[in-house]
């Protein structure tokens, strides 16, 4: 029971300073907003579902060891807060991927992961969906950015898995939106989302992570 409440507070004081950096980052100039005059009403949601998904992965990261522990709970951490940044703005930030991918190249050197497969991965990963930005248009800087980075973390097999998990949930998601007239076929879609769930779910679910 003590575990639970220490987790649930260590999520309660990610999620304050989680927010406040996200606000900090969007009061930015040139902050490059889609939805500048909505960030209040965008944003309403945030906090108690920040605090909601912190809670629930920490409480379920109880039983893991240090300090794989503290890089898994980081790494949802981070992911965490580009959810909710690409679902209120479309936006993912260089600031937040740039400290997300040294820590990442710190944890596989820490825990003596393949480093070789995961700049691999992040080189091979990023390249395909750059490559499919340019074909056709409909894949931002920010997921191109995001894939690599999930690379360094994940290396070559969960990354594969993560963009098939994401790919299908966010074509599925795309498909209900454009079917009920919430957009349409030209209409920006946001998967940095589906990227950082279904990477949260391989780091929760997956006995292969790390």
């Amino acid at each position: 029971m003590f575990e639970i409440i220490l987790n649930v507070l260590i999520a309660a004081v990610l999620t304050v300073i989680g927010s406040r950096w996200i606000n900090f980052l969007y009061a930015m100039p040139n902050a490059p907003l889609s939805f500048l005059h909505e960030i209040e009403n965008r944003a309403k949601f945030r906090k108690p579902g920040l605090f909601l998904l912190l809670s629930i992965c920490f409480i379920k990261l109880s039983s893991i060891p240090a300090p794989l522990k503290f890089y898994m709970a980081t790494e949802i951490f981070f992911l965490s807060l580009i959810i909710f940044t690409d679902f209120e703005q479309y936006v993912i930030f260089d600031k937040m991927l740039l400290p997300f991918a040294i820590i990442g190249v710190i944890a596989a050197l820490h825990l003596n992961l393949p480093i070789f497969d995961r700049f691999i991965a992040a080189l091979i990963g990023g390249g395909i969906f750059l490559f499919l930005a340019m074909l056709s248009g409909g894949i931002g800087g920010g997921d191109i950015k995001l894939v690599a980075v999930l690379g360094i973390w994940l290396g070559t097999e969960n990354l594969l898995n993560v963009v098939l998990i994401a790919s299908i949930c966010g074509g599925i998601c795309a498909a209900i939106m454009i079917l009920f007239k919430l957009k349409d076929r030209k209409s920006y879609f946001a998967y940095g989302p589906y990227f950082a769930l279904a990477a949260i779910f391989i780091i929760l679910f997956d006995k292969k992570f790390f």
